[in-house]
């Protein structure tokens, strides 16, 4: 059993692309430091001459492509013999998925690189009809357990307040998530009040806002909740709420498509491998490292295509597992032994409606069994859900709703919480898949230990919606800082799977 990994690439984590020494003078990077350099020796200890060695570029080649125009890079990477057509051949960073997580990378890497990266992203359904993004219930809170996951959630709330700056286009309508500041409100029973207590304190010294209550101030304040069995309440007093996810993943993917990310409507099939004797990976012997080079993707009308690629990232949702087993993540020997422990886990949302349910300024409440609710718009509507006990999940081959789960899992739990909701009636369902992280439910965000140019963002199991943002960024930050810079993710990263050390949160829904 694998339990600790030596990594020997002497790298950092940088893309050759986009790294500042070699812009032109008129750049917007700056280096903070003077950098010597002679492009006509590689030295293979240098993670940039690594790249570009896999790749077949050399310095003078790359300094010639940042000194083009758009249109120039364009046409060079498009054109087969005299012939150029739409489709890419190459590009410099490739994601595969173009939900939330996929459309807040590829905003993110051309925000801050702009020309000097070439960023194209696969979606196999560009309609989102199955997107689990659009699918969520839109929710927005900081009462977690793991500073991370708070913090992520902080700048989400951040970004959600200045969506209208951040993802404005010249000429278009300003941008609205259509955010609800309604708050989250926690019960606890007795069995769970002293984890509320420590996670509320850690919450509010991360810069979050939220307030214990005990039954007597829970039944002042909400009148509508009966509080039989409850110890605590958790109450969120700012930046929490919900929001529309729609509006987000369009406003993020509109917003990198200005910026000159390009879509493209494709599934992902299969990768293509390179030898590259400049690279060295713990158990592997010297210069046997095989690496990623190129991406096959099959599009719409049934044509396989090659995408070659400098930099490749997983964010496929509830379906990354399937991308990862195609770069041999979980069948290939050593570290690639070790699966992408992301999997789909089907989750029903219900919209009934309650003519005397809790008012316009119920906050979405979750009760200790996990049984949600919270409004949805002004008639008297709610949605609500939970996830079922692990031998009671559901078939993932369709997405088709099982009322009839309503009626025995969770309607007893809404009337027993809310006496109005004895009377309610369901309206409409659908179902959405969870990428449901079976190792600790938390994201897996960041380079594979193995390859030195396959990055991770997948895993959040419910949440990744509200942390889309603050995982774009990070990753963006990872491959042209070569580090985390704003929130420090390494914890999440996948050498925890490797080591056996999760990093379980205590407040999934």
């Amino acid at each position: 059993m694998l339990r600790r990994v030596i990594i020997s690439r002497a790298s950092s984590h940088i893309n050759p692309f986009c790294c500042p020494r070699f812009y032109p003078q008129t750049s917007n990077f700056h280096s903070t430091k003077q950098l010597k350099h002679d492009s006509n020796k590689r030295d293979p200890a240098n993670p940039i001459s690594r790249t570009l060695g896999a790749l077949s570029y050399d310095f003078r080649q790359l300094k010639k492509r940042l000194t083009m125009s758009q249109a120039e890079r364009e046409l060079e990477d498009n054109t087969e013999g005299d012939v150029p057509y739409d489709f890419p051949k190459q590009c410099d960073v490739i994601i595969i998925g173009g939900g939330a997580m996929g459309s807040s990378i590829a905003y993110w890497l051309r925000k801050r690189a702009l020309h000097g990266l070439r960023v194209v992203v696969i979606e196999k359904d560009p309609t989102y009809q199955k997107c689990s993004s659009v699918l969520s219930a839109g929710g927005l809170r900081q009462q977690f357990s793991l500073e991370e996951n708070i913090e992520m959630s902080l700048y989400g709330a951040e970004f959600l307040r200045n969506m209208g700056e951040y993802l404005s286009i010249e000429g278009e309508p300003q941008v609205d998530p259509q955010f609800h500041p309604y708050g989250y409100l926690f019960l606890a029973s007795e069995a769970g009040a002293d984890t509320l207590k420590r996670n509320s304190v850690l919450q509010n010294s991360l810069g979050a806002k939220n307030l214990l209550l005990t039954p007597e101030k829970l039944t002042q304040n909400f009148p509508w909740i009966n509080t039989d069995g409850i110890e605590l309440g958790c109450y969120g007093l700012q930046n929490e709420g919900w929001f529309d996810p729609w509006t987000l993943l369009s406003g993020l993917k509109n917003k990198a498509i200005h910026l000159g990310a390009e879509y493209i409507a494709a599934e992902a099939v299969g990768f293509e491998f390179k030898q590259n004797p400049n690279i060295e990976v713990s158990g592997i012997p010297a210069g046997q490292y095989v690496g990623l080079d190129k991406l096959t993707v099959r599009t719409q009308s049934g044509e396989e295509r090659s995408i070659q690629f400098a930099i490749a990232i997983i964010a496929a949702g509830a379906h990354s597992n399937d991308i990862a087993r195609m770069a041999k993540i979980g069948t290939g020997p050593g570290m690639l032994s070790v699966p992408l422990p992301v999997e789909p886990r089907k989750r029903y949302v219900y919209c009934f409606h309650s003519p005397d349910g809790p008012g316009l300024n119920t906050p979405l409440t979750i009760d200790p069994t996990g049984t949600y609710f919270r409004r949805e718009g002004l008639a008297g509507n709610y949605i609500c859900g939970r996830s079922p006990e692990l031998v009671d999940e559901p078939a993932v081959d369709n997405l088709e709703v099982d009322l009839e789960y309503f009626d025995q899992k969770i309607w007893p739990i809404l009337a027993k919480r809310v006496e109005a909701f004895g009377n309610l009636k369901v309206k409409s369902s659908w179902a959405g898949f969870y990428e449901y992280n079976k190792f600790d439910e938390n994201g897996i965000i960041g380079m594979h230990p193995y390859y030195h140019n396959l990055y991770l963002a997948t895993g959040f199991s419910g949440h990744g919606i509200q942390h889309a943002p603050a995982v774009g960024r990070a990753i963006s930050e990872l491959i042209i800082d070569g580090r985390f810079v704003t929130i420090d993710l390494t914890r999440l990263g996948f050498d925890r799977i490797i080591t056996l050390e999760p990093m379980l949160e205590a407040n999934i829904v």
